[in-house]
């Protein structure tokens, strides 16, 4: 049994693909591929494979990690070529290589997105003034109900623009087993706090990184 790690985009139309229809278009993906995918043993035996993190619907991202595992020794340049001449529309393998580390080493994940406003300059200073807070209070799903959560200590903002028609920005924030967050819950702490109405634009997961922010491969 090999084990591989493939890095994959999922763009354009892709981004309405929910996560569970992830799981079945990748199913078909493979046995269109011809590759010599690992099946699991037992009563009902299926391919192997499994997703580091689970994308929110509507989302963009260059970076999508893919376990499976093969029965046989290909070259990884093969195995890419096979899978992308039958990927969906918007989802583009761009890297296979034995994997390096395990999926608990995943921290945190980077985001870029766009706010379009019709007054840039204001929602600027929205976002800066947020920011300059001592917290950022949310109100939280959780399994054991609402809680309200401080994401100022985990969020990471390492880009902010101001355009003709949008605030451009980029963030890191916590991922993997223990605590997820994504971006709609900065939207939604910067409409609780802002003064002027916005609409995320382009939202996207560009990187997926270990603690040390070093990129998780």
């Amino acid at each position: 049994m090999i084990k591989v790690r493939a890095v994959f985009e999922k763009k354009g139309r892709a981004k309405y693909i929910s996560h569970l229809d992830l799981n079945r278009c990748m199913l078909r993906t493979f046995r269109r591929s011809g590759l010599p995918i690992w099946y699991t043993e037992g009563f009902n035996p299926h391919p192997y494979y499994s997703f580091a993190l689970a994308l929110s619907l509507g989302y963009e991202s260059s970076c999508e990690i893919l376990d499976f595992n093969l029965n046989e020794e290909i070259p990884y340049s093969e195995v890419m070529d096979k899978l992308n001449a039958v990927m969906p529309e918007g989802m583009r393998i761009t890297s296979v290589t034995e994997p390096k580390l395990k999926i608990t080493a995943i921290a945190k994940a980077e985001y870029t997105f766009s706010l379009v406003t019709d007054v840039t300059d204001k929602l600027f200073e929205d976002i800066k003034s947020m920011l300059g807070g001592e917290e950022i209070l949310i109100e939280k799903k959780t399994k054991k109900g609402v809680k309200t959560v401080d994401i100022k200590p985990e969020m990471e903002v390492t880009g902010l623009e101001c355009s003709a028609d949008s605030v451009d920005v980029s963030m890191r924030l916590p991922a993997g087993t223990q605590t997820n967050y994504n971006p709609s819950l900065f939207f939604e702490a910067l409409r609780n706090t802002g003064t002027v109405p916005f609409e995320p634009r382009i939202i996207c997961r560009t990187a997926i990184l270990c603690e040390d922010n070093s990129v998780f491969a």
